[in-house]
């Protein structure tokens, strides 16, 4: 399965190859609602390797706690795209809006829900968590989606 995306203007367009659908999640922290400018961000996170980018870009880089962060911009339009870090680097963190068919993204896990905003309301049945998952709750999670959509076709 391949999934598309772009900036806002059409300048950078993207591609991933997925066995899958793409799992997107909610982060509720106060860096992403501080750095996206909203009440949450989506992301989607994909195998570097299975991740294609056409078009110039402008790379942000900054580090904290020993973690060097690399923010990944449409040099025309500035759309912030994708970000890598040096903790995953074999992974890139998709901004989900940016994916064509975005509307359609329902995520499956909500995080660092005790910084969210009061008067959003989580959906029943999709997991939350007041701060980051571990590794393995994070993949229960994907797992219980991709039972989901298992059991939706």
């Amino acid at each position: 399965m391949t999934e598309a995306g772009s900036c806002e203007c059409g300048s950078v367009a993207y591609s991933l190859t997925s066995d899958g659908p793409v799992h997107v999640y909610a982060c509720h922290c106060l860096n992403c609602q501080t750095r996206s400018g909203s009440a949450f961000a989506e992301h989607a996170m994909v195998p570097a390797s299975a991740f294609a980018c056409e078009g110039t870009t402008t790379t942000y880089s900054r580090t904290a706690n020993d973690i060097r962060f690399e923010e990944v911009f449409c040099d025309v339009c500035h759309t912030r795209l994708f970000n890598r870090n040096s903790a995953l680097p074999d992974m890139i963190f998709l901004r989900a809006g940016t994916l064509a068919g975005s509307q359609k993204l329902e995520p499956i896990v909500h995080m660092w829900t005790r910084r969210k905003q009061h008067w959003i309301s989580l959906p029943d049945g999709v997991p939350s968590f007041e701060e980051s998952p571990t590794p393995e709750q994070f993949g229960a999670a994907v797992q219980q989606a991709q039972q989901r959509n298992s059991a939706d076709r």
